[in-house]
């Protein structure tokens, strides 16, 4: 019982964190249409912080809270979204504890 109440949940862990926000995106769709076309959409669930979502008919790009993991470059099929890492000062501040 005390091993469960030892463990921290990731929403927990993910608190911890903050960010120092570019006005750029580091993350951007090549081709929209591809999306349109795809029947996975795998961006939308692989991505740990919920950065990509269906909303209107379209795929909305949040990446002001992307943990930089790369989940979605790698999940992505069709090969549609250029990563890249912030810039320089930007991005996620992970802190532990």
């Amino acid at each position: 019982m005390d091993d469960i109440k030892n463990k921290v949940n990731i929403d927990d862990k993910l608190f911890l964190n903050s960010y120092n926000v570019d006005t750029a995106s580091h993350l951007a769709i090549k081709d929209t249409a591809v999306c349109l076309d795809c029947n996975e959409k795998i961006c939308t669930f692989i991505c740990p912080a919920h950065v990509y979502e269906w909303k209107d008919g379209h795929l909305t790009v949040d990446y002001e809270g992307c943990l930089e993991c790369g989940a979605c470059r790698i999940g992505c099929s069709h090969d549609n979204i250029d990563w890249t890492y912030p810039r320089g000062g930007f991005g996620i501040q992970f802190r532990l504890g």
